[in-house]
């Protein structure tokens, strides 16, 4: 019984976190975007209006994240995501031409064979007349996508969903996020005094002897490749011989590895930190966005219609190959609508900034060490940018619907100089999943989205997972 209820006052914690957030914002903020707050002695600026937030992600000064990605940390080490500027300015720099279209291109077979697992998945799920739980099924997928794009090497997590990796990944977002919520656990000489400390370190030597390895092994493979080229292979990102019987794509770790080899100076350590960055940084916020896309058009049948008839047009009613670069491009109103699922559901809610020096919005004057929280989940249902803020309507992203909007008015992947590097590979691998799942499957939506709880920590979640029902399509 103890156990229940302890359940249900760390999901109850949580939950009205985002709440209070938001709660402020509409009783505080409704006119100019601005409402102040305190955490214990920490002052927060809650900004959600887009002219608010320009002067704060458009400076190139202001990049320092807050004090609440020092979680992150132990895990993270200074990735792009948790670095301080002076590190994360010639980090981004070396990382940039990993995300090189020519280089995202490259991944499309990933992307579409991992689809193609979670499609023998959702097969299984057919004669589910009461619907089933599609969250843990597309993290899983995303998953799959993203060790393998980032580290060259697949954990098979859609078919082996108890491996120790896949544990060790899902346990340690929940002791952050746990630690995160609640302020008596914060502080380091609590929080080592605790079993969640415990387990935190156990899945920490899970986590980081994986990465740890394959960067030793992919290194090695690498230099000993190298040294068999010919000069006029050198350096290339075409796919390369493995083992002289079959061709292997390049991951990001091979690319930053040699990078590395060319001496631009990233350690096998801020290798690490950045190959686990991409694995937490796009597979839970990818998962999210593929989840809540997969309810929204199966609550909005008409709308689902749409994306069939452009899909079915584009690929020339093949429902079976592969579709290339060009082919997604043209998938203009999916992308429409994943935008708008964005909007809906940013799966990153909340922005945090500490800001340096001081910061001048209208006639207000945010003092310098304040930490600015925008509350990207509130700026995307801003009435005066969007007519009806509630709804679903991907028309909103039509050109002509675009014109004229506030650049700072939609923002899931950030904006300014610290943006998400990331994000035009996001918008490609969720284009190829559910481009895939739709040439196969109708989706029905089992619950209305307007009864789903939230839950609003590092990635926007559904607080009981997002119920759908699959038919095959004739």
């Amino acid at each position: 019984m103890k156990q229940k209820k302890k359940k249900h006052t760390d999901v109850l914690q949580t939950r009205e976190f985002l709440d209070r957030v938001v709660a402020a914002q509409k009783l505080y903020g409704r006119r100019i975007g601005l409402s102040r707050v305190w955490n214990g002695p920490i002052p927060y600026v809650l900004i959600s209006k887009a002219s608010a937030i320009e002067p704060i992600l458009s400076n190139p000064k202001l990049v320092e994240k807050s004090a609440d990605y020092e979680f992150l940390k132990p895990w993270l080490g200074n990735g792009l995501l948790t670095s301080p500027a002076s590190v994360w300015h010639p980090r981004r720099k070396a990382l940039t031409p990993a995300f090189h279209f020519k280089i995202l291109s490259d991944f499309l077979h990933i992307f579409h064979r991992q689809s193609l697992v979670f499609l023998d998945k959702l097969e299984e799920q057919l004669n589910n007349t009461e619907g089933f739980n599609i969250v843990p099924m597309a993290t899983l997928c995303a998953l799959d996508i993203f060790c393998e794009t980032a580290m060259g090497c697949s954990v098979h997590a859609q078919n082996n969903s108890d491996s120790e990796y896949v544990r060790a990944h899902k346990q340690i977002g929940k002791i952050i996020r746990n630690r995160l919520q609640k302020v008596w656990m914060q502080p380091d000489f609590i929080f080592k005094r605790t079993d969640e400390y415990r387990k935190h370190q156990e899945c920490l030597s899970v986590l980081h002897e994986f990465s740890d390895r394959v960067v030793r092994e992919r290194k090695a493979e690498l230099v000993k490749r190298r040294q068999n080229q010919d000069s006029s292979d050198r350096n290339n990102n075409t796919p390369i011989e493995d083992d002289g019987s079959r061709k292997k794509q390049l991951a990001f770790l091979d690319l930053l590895i040699e990078g590395s080899l060319d001496g631009n100076g990233l350690s096998d350590l801020a290798i690490r930190e950045e190959v686990d960055t991409f694995v937490i940084g796009g597979h839970d916020t990818t998962a999210a966005a593929l989840s809540w896309i997969l309810l929204l058009l199966g609550s909005h049948q008409e709308i689902q219609d749409r994306v069939f008839n452009e899909i079915d047009q584009i690929m020339g009613g093949d429902r079976d190959r592969i579709p290339t670069m060009q082919e997604l491009s043209e998938m203009k109103f999916l992308e429409c609508c994943i935008k708008e699922t964005l909007r809906l559901y940013p799966s990153i809610p909340l922005i945090a900034r500490r800001l340096p020096e001081d910061v001048q919005i209208d006639d207000y004057t945010i003092p310098a060490g304040t930490n600015a929280l925008i509350v990207v989940y509130q700026l995307h249902r801003d009435p005066t940018v969007f007519s009806n803020p509630d709804k679903f309507d991907p028309d909103n992203f039509l050109p002509e619907n675009c014109n004229g909007r506030h650049p700072y008015a939609y923002i899931p992947f950030s904006a300014g100089p610290r943006n998400c590097i990331g994000q035009k590979f996001a918008i490609l691998e969720e284009k190829t999943v559910i481009s895939t799942v739709l040439r196969k499957f109708r989706i029905e939506a089992v619950e209305r989205r307007e009864d789903v709880k939230l839950l609003g920590d590092l990635v926007l979640r559904p607080r009981d997972g997002l119920k759908i029902k699959i038919s095959r399509r004739v």
